[in-house]
């Protein structure tokens, strides 16, 4: 993001919850960039931040291996707030002590402030809010102010002098009352924050950003008809004009019908240049015999990269390949910011082969799902393509449990369409995140006609989720489901059984695979 921006740098220490600290703070119209806990203090200045926010993390901060920042941060004159183990790495860096806690802190808890700040005005004396720690602050570093405290810790303090801030508890969660608000003090009483950063200055930023990294060079773009694609592919074509091209690819594993509808959508409505590629053979074959979701995944994002080096090179002298990567593709396949664990690889991340003859263009990279439809929303596009549900990368293999065959992809194809159109019927598409068939690898008798039968089972899946990081699953009206069962037994032929998923993420994931 360039430095015109107001930026707020949060360093990463593996936290569940880091994603919703960035969410929070952009939420308030600051941009905010994720970066690993152990960025060189020099890269972080380069970034001229308002701002410091230090997630929290699983580790003990005395703790063998414990991720530590770099010291040099205490000794600046910007700005820092450190969060649960943020709040006890700056205590234990600065002289304090932090010792494993007799009684643990996990969920709600009564926090009662005992004087006045900048970070805590507006915030009732007494509050409820979220705590999730096994150690505590025994004792604060020299020249730091008590704030606040719970049963157990002591949960908030400052150094009003030097700015700096540490709280005990969460304050990104909902859980936390004044959460936001405890925030917003940080961002605009403390670091002084104007709240600049909107979806439109975003649009502005970006296209200026392009057309810096790609020049006079040519790109093709990644293009699935899909928010987070068409995002990107828009952005970039205000950034170049006619030096992008959109590649879309029908790699055999879209929905019934998509390849067709989405390419007329994108060239009549968006008036973007696209090139249709029917691959679907090559896509099917390369896929015979795997079973693996993560070798699946491999495959298909080689086997895109094959097809789109195939393409530019009909194009002449192509140098960039443009993605709707987005923040939870990312953090969910590989590990680029803190300590966090890789779920699965997504095909446009971890699917990549190691050497690329394309250069990679993500203007989506470090945003979220809904971000990225406001973003959209700003630029005009039509609700048909920015409310649409997210649509994975590897389309259906992954929504096919086992080997991925022409004859298992109709099957799906056909009770996938029927699931959409229900939902649709019922009114429920925008309200749900996502809603779709998977095809499972098990096969039960059933009596249709007075015969017996031996057929698939299919298991239905609807979830809520704001950004994909989490999701609960959605409770369908029993008529709904009731419509869904009937209509995939009765005219999906191959499959008699069907099923609904009622898995959390986490535990579960969105997709099956």
């Amino acid at each position: 993001m360039p430095l015109s921006h107001e930026t707020i740098v949060l360093l990463d220490f593996g936290a569940q919850y880091t994603q919703l600290i960035a969410r929070r703070v952009r939420e308030a119209h600051v941009y905010c960039e994720i970066l690993p806990f152990n960025t060189p203090l020099v890269d972080i200045l380069k970034r001229q931040p308002k701002g410091i926010i230090l997630s929290g993390g699983p580790a003990s901060v005395y703790g063998d291996g414990a991720p530590h920042s770099d010291s040099g941060l205490w000794n600046t004159t910007v700005p820092v707030l450190g969060i649960c183990y943020g709040f006890q790495l700056l205590a234990h860096q600065l002289g304090g002590r932090v010792e494993h806690a007799e009684k643990r802190e996990y969920g709600l808890a009564a926090l009662e402030l005992r004087r006045p700040s900048l970070l805590f005005d507006g915030v009732r004396e007494k509050s409820n809010v979220w705590m999730s720690h096994g150690d505590h602050i025994a004792e604060l570093p020299a020249g730091f102010e008590l704030l606040g405290t719970s049963s157990n810790s002591l949960a908030a303090a400052e150094h009003t002098q030097r700015k700096l801030f540490g709280l005990q508890f969460h304050p990104e969660v909902a859980h936390t009352e004044a959460g936001r608000r405890i925030i917003e003090n940080f961002l605009f009483n403390v670091c002084g924050c104007a709240g600049d950063w909107t979806p439109a200055s975003f649009v502005e930023q970006s296209v200026a950003r392009i057309r810096q990294q790609i020049g006079s060079g040519k790109a093709i773009c990644a293009l699935s008809g899909g928010v987070d694609s068409t995002v990107a592919a828009v952005l970039v074509d205000k950034a170049i004009g006619q030096n992008l091209t959109c590649i879309f690819v029908d790699n055999g594993l879209l929905r019934k019908n998509e390849f067709s509808k989405v390419l007329a959508n994108l060239r009549e409505r968006l008036k973007l240049k696209v090139t249709g590629v029917n691959a679907s053979a090559l896509f099917l074959t390369k896929l015979e015999g795997v079973i693996d979701p993560e070798r699946k995944r491999k495959v298909i994002g080689t086997t895109f990269i094959e097809v789109f080096d195939a393409e530019a090179q009909k194009l002449g002298q192509v140098d960039f390949l443009v993605q709707g990567t987005l923040y939870p593709d990312v953090i969910e396949s590989v590990s680029v910011k803190g300590p966090s664990a890789t779920i699965k690889s997504h095909h446009n991340v971890g699917g990549l082969p190691a050497k690329m003859k394309l250069k990679l263009v993500e203007p989506l990279r470090e945003l979220f799902k809904d971000e990225v439809r406001a973003i959209g929303r700003a630029m005009g596009l039509g609700d048909e393509i920015i409310s649409r549900q997210p649509f994975p990368g590897p389309g259906l293999a992954v929504r096919i449990v086992g080997e991925v065959t022409p004859g298992r992809v109709r099957l799906l194809q056909e009770a996938d369409d029927i699931v959409v159109s229900e939902i649709k019927s019922a009114g429920l598409y925008s309200q749900v995140w996502q809603s779709f068939a998977v095809l499972l690898p098990v096969r039960s008798v059933g009596v249709m006609g007075d015969e017996r039968s031996y057929d698939y089972t299919v298991a239905v899946r609807a979830v809520h989720s704001q950004d994909g990081m989490t999701a609960d699953w959605v409770k369908l009206p029993y008529e709904v489901l009731e419509r869904i069962s009937n209509r995939i037994v009765n005219e999906v032929k191959g499959i008699n059984r069907v099923v609904y998923d009622i898995s959390s993420k986490p535990p579960a994931t969105i997709e099956w695979e």
